[in-house]
């Protein structure tokens, strides 16, 4: 990731950040970035195709890494064994991928502080963060499918897991960008593998006690508050039981019925 972040790159992308937070999103014009870069304007516009692309042009390149890592265990692969294959985990693979991503941020600690807290200034940036998230998940909803075995599949499952381990990343990520001292790596490690023990097995009863809203990871108020897949567990410590938390993802086009059976069989499982 960081040799396909070339000079001309970084140099805009970092000139424009600093920029944007210095002067204002507004205030900053192309021309600005391009002299504070100490490349053309045609050469901008070459890579970038407006200020907006530049805020989020690491993650144009991060998707492309995500792409490419996924693709090195798919079933059609080029010189990958099915032998290989076989050995392969894609919730592990699709971690992996959301490691790649959390890892390039921390490596890009200042630029990353600043495109974070620019975003929370400028409200169109936040929509477009919004869209970028969602492309995320269809990479690994799209892996998913297309490499878990065919009793474990299904639309749901994938779309699931895929939601739940951005959502688990962008918790902890923001944790990071609010205070870039800590080591919050373990927890991301502790969290993946809690989502994946619960894809592999999403209606058995937990093993461990509740996490509270401020357990790690799992911070009140975040995107990915106790993110779960699959069917309501029934988590029940001694004889108290705790509440029950279902986790529905379905198409947005999807009438209410639906949402509504989906819910109910989710209850019943």
């Amino acid at each position: 990731m960081s040799a396909a972040r070339s000079n001309t790159h970084a140099q805009a992308v970092d000139a424009a950040i600093e920029l944007f937070t210095r002067k204002g999103y507004e205030q900053t014009t192309v021309e600005d970035i391009a002299d504070a870069a100490q490349i053309s304007r045609a050469t901008f516009f070459r890579r970038f195709r407006s200020k907006e692309d530049v805020v989020f042009a690491d993650h144009e390149l991060l998707l492309d890494a995500v792409v490419v890592l996924l693709g090195e265990t798919r079933p059609a692969a080029r010189g990958v064994t099915p032998e290989e294959l076989e050995n392969v985990d894609p919730y592990v693979e699709v971690c992996k991928a959301a490691r790649l991503v959390f890892d390039h941020h921390v490596g890009q600690r200042e630029t990353s502080v600043a495109r974070h807290r620019l975003l929370q200034d400028v409200p169109a940036l936040r929509d477009r963060e919004l869209v970028t998230t969602h492309r995320y998940e269809r990479a690994f909803t799209s892996y998913l499918r297309d490499t878990l075995p065919a009793d474990t599949r299904n639309s749901t499952a994938s779309v699931a897991f895929a939601a739940s381990v951005v959502a688990v990343h962008n918790a902890i990520l923001r944790r990071w960008l609010r205070d870039p001292d800590q080591d919050l790596r373990p927890e991301l490690e502790e969290a993946f593998a809690d989502l994946r023990r619960a894809a592999r097995n999403p209606a058995g009863p937990t093993t461990e006690p509740p996490q509270s809203s401020t357990s790690p990871g799992r911070t009140g108020g975040e995107a990915g508050d106790g993110p779960t897949a699959g069917p309501a567990a029934d988590t029940t410590v001694g004889t108290v039981p705790t509440r029950r938390v279902v986790v529905t993802v379905l198409d947005g086009d999807v009438d209410p019925d639906e949402v509504a059976r989906a819910v109910r069989d989710a209850l019943s499982a």
